[in-house]
């Protein structure tokens, strides 16, 4: 338990340091013996870099909180899409997809959830509080701007859209979801299981001590149990070499879903990794779900 409790508080709590383990997969055997002692560091994740094209800085308050933004305008606003990353990065991890986006004549907003980049605090819930950043992020366009919203998220991010579209009332046009993990349990038995350590116990024990300190019941994180409640039409992506989510969790999130949904497999991508082969292919599939749903979307793409 003191092990566990210490590893928990590691995966959640960045670090002021620089130096950060290495993934799971990029560890030697002396290196994974070392980490299931005495856990991993994680620098808190910074923005090294900003967009190219011009952009508009804000920040919203959520809870006890500030969350930073970046606002590209497009040259033909179809609509909004709203940005968020996955666990142990920040915003500028999405200026290439949101490059894409605005090829489509889209404004991006991307947004650094709680504990990243611009945004307040040091310190991450996997995808569950941060649901609330997603609404106020939501509320924000809806108020600010016309036309459609898509939210588009990767990993943590698509599983803080599906938290809160399930359970906070918010009505997007358009869901664009990349890799989310089905449940908090599976995704750290999936940790465990890159580093070829037993799951049993360790894995259970992460999850109920990393609820613990952060103010949940870590073992009602599902994002698969989420998606029975969003009928928002849901566009999937999901990489079949991804070591961190299982084919099975991808299927039941995508089975759970009621709504209109396309589920899109990449044979040779990795965790999020699809702009890298599959550019193409992920810019077609994603103009041809945005431009099937109902009006007011628009139904042609910008040049």
């Amino acid at each position: 338990n003191l092990v566990a409790y210490l590893h928990a508080w590691n995966f959640t709590h960045f670090t002021s340091q620089e130096n950060r383990t290495p993934p799971p997969e990029e560890l030697t055997t002396i290196e994974k013996i070392n980490v299931l002692f005495t856990g991993v560091s994680l620098p808190r994740p910074e923005n090294y870099t900003i967009p190219e094209v011009d952009y508009e800085s804000s920040w919203l308050s959520v809870e006890d909180d500030s969350i930073a933004l970046w606002e590209v305008e497009a040259r033909k606003n179809r609509g909004t899409v709203a940005m968020f990353h996955g666990y142990f990065a920040d915003r500028t991890s999405l200026l290439e997809q949101a490059q894409r986006f605005r090829r489509l004549g889209y404004r991006t907003v991307l947004v650094d959830f709680r504990g990243s980049g611009g945004s307040s605090g040091s310190s991450t819930s996997i995808g569950y509080h941060e649901m609330h950043d997603v609404k106020a992020v939501y509320t924000y366009i809806s108020q600010r701007y016309d036309g459609p919203i898509i939210l588009f998220g990767t990993s943590m991010g698509a599983a803080a859209i599906l938290h809160c579209t399930s359970k906070l009332n918010i009505h997007p046009d358009a869901l664009i979801l990349e890799c989310p993990f089905g449940t908090l349990y599976e995704a750290t038995v999936n940790r465990f299981q890159t580093m070829n350590i037993p799951a049993f116990p360790m894995a259970g024990l992460l999850v109920f001590w990393g609820g613990v300190q952060n103010g949940y019941w870590g073992f009602d994180h599902n994002p698969t149990d989420y998606a029975r409640n969003v009928s928002t039409p849901t566009l999937l992506f999901y990489g079949e070499l991804d070591p961190r989510v299982t084919p099975k969790e991808t299927n039941d999130i995508y089975l759970n879903l009621p709504g209109k949904k396309r589920l899109v497999t990449f044979p040779n991508a990795g965790h999020g990794k699809f702009l890298e082969e599959y550019e193409n292919e992920w810019m077609k599939e994603i103009h041809e779900f945005l431009i099937e749903l109902p009006q007011p979307m628009i139904t042609q793409s910008s040049d």
